[in-house]
């Protein structure tokens, strides 16, 4: 068995990168607040403080700073993000956690500290006053809390503040102020890993995946945007992880190489407003070098049926989430004719290769928004 055939599409891929993955600022903050949380009901920090990721993956966190206030009843922990080898702008940053002991009944309750953004905008997964901690990060939190709770016989009731330094001159180089998240950064992942995204050997460990796929026997293979989206593959299809591409941001790169090396049947699955850019003709979808075109998403919902205060309406939406609901909300279906769309584009970039395309578009929780039938370059 070749070192290609000995491991899963997935796995191969992420060995191959030869890259040192990092953690993202939600794994950071769990830490931190774990290690606040433990020093409220001991008296001490745990140092490192070990966590476990929505995966399972265990890492432990070493403490960059720490204080117990005065009473008793609040404490500081702080971790500094290390982004492993991706050139990611909060890399180095020191993300704090401080958790203040709150009655019996308050539950978890969620603070943006200096750094932190807060939300101004409608369109995204959070609502408008709300600190930009995203879902996945503050349930990581609430875990964590009540694990330690059932520990040390706490409550659980605490509130949590979560804070940056210098969040608010680094969320300048994201897009934080254009969405309308202000004060800071966002506090964010889905898995708690970032996994490191170097153009060229990303785009190589892609083809490894084909690669394996290939060589396993495998006629269906899905090009996943994140592991969000994968899960749904996984669900819909019930695809090995042989079968499984990390694509990330690079369509262009799965769909060039699967037209030189084809199998029977591609599943495209991702995030609407990344398939969105698909859909509208880019290949690269990452946010620094193609954004969510809401004039093209008018024109999809005007094609849908939708009136023109519609089509106004979602040419100015704050996100494409934002403009998702909008014509969710007037039945039209702008899921499915993004789906549809972002198909006849990889077909076209297939130029006639023998494979059938199929699309799946989700939301940020991971429901299907959006879905277009297998179809090949012979199908009308």
């Amino acid at each position: 068995m070749t070192d290609v055939e000995a491991a899963g599409g997935r796995t191969a891929q992420l060995q191959h990168t030869g890259l040192r993955h990092g953690w993202t600022t939600g794994a950071c903050a769990t830490a931190a607040a774990t290690a606040a949380y433990t020093a409220l009901l001991t008296g001490e920090f745990p140092d490192p403080v070990p966590i476990t990721l929505p995966k399972g993956q265990t890492p432990a966190f070493a403490l960059a700073a720490e204080e117990m206030c005065e009473g008793g009843r609040e404490a500081m922990a702080g971790i500094v993000k290390d982004a492993g080898d991706d050139p990611d702008v909060t890399h180095g940053a020191l993300i704090r956690a401080t958790v203040r002991l709150l009655p019996p009944g308050s539950g978890v309750v969620f603070r943006a500290g200096p750094g932190v953004g807060t939300v101004t905008r409608p369109g995204l997964p959070l609502a408008v006053g709300e600190p930009a901690i995203n879902p996945v990060p503050r349930q990581m939190m609430r875990d964590h809390i009540a694990e330690v709770a059932a520990r040390h016989r706490g409550t659980g009731d605490v509130e949590i503040e979560v804070s940056v330094d210098h969040g608010e001159e680094i969320a300048r180089s994201t897009w934080n102020p254009r969405l309308g998240i202000l004060g800071g950064i966002s506090i964010l992942g889905t898995t708690g890993i970032v996994v490191p995204y170097s153009c060229s050997a990303w785009i190589d460990s892609i083809r490894r995946g084909v690669d394996v796929a290939r060589a396993a026997g495998r006629t269906h293979v899905a090009g996943c945007t994140g592991s969000t989206s994968e899960k749904v593959a996984v669900a819909v299809h019930g695809l090995p992880e042989d079968a499984l591409l990390d694509m990330g941001d690079f369509a262009g790169a799965v769909l060039k190489y699967i037209r030189r090396h084809p199998v029977d049947r591609l599943t495209v699955a991702g995030g609407f407003a990344k398939l969105s850019k698909l859909a509208a003709g880019h290949l690269d979808l990452h946010s620094a070098r193609s954004q969510v075109n809401k004039e093209f998403l008018a024109e999809l919902a005007r094609r849908g049926g939708g009136d023109a205060s519609l089509a106004s309406a979602v040419a100015t939406a704050n996100t494409g989430l934002e403009a998702l609901r909008l014509c969710e909300a007037a039945g039209v279906p702008l899921g499915d004719l993004v789906a549809r769309t972002a198909r006849d584009e990889a077909l076209a970039v297939l130029r006639g290769a023998p494979v059938a395309v199929d699309v799946l578009c989700i939301d940020r929780a991971g429901i299907i928004v959006g879905r277009a039938e297998p179809r090949g370059p012979r199908d009308p």
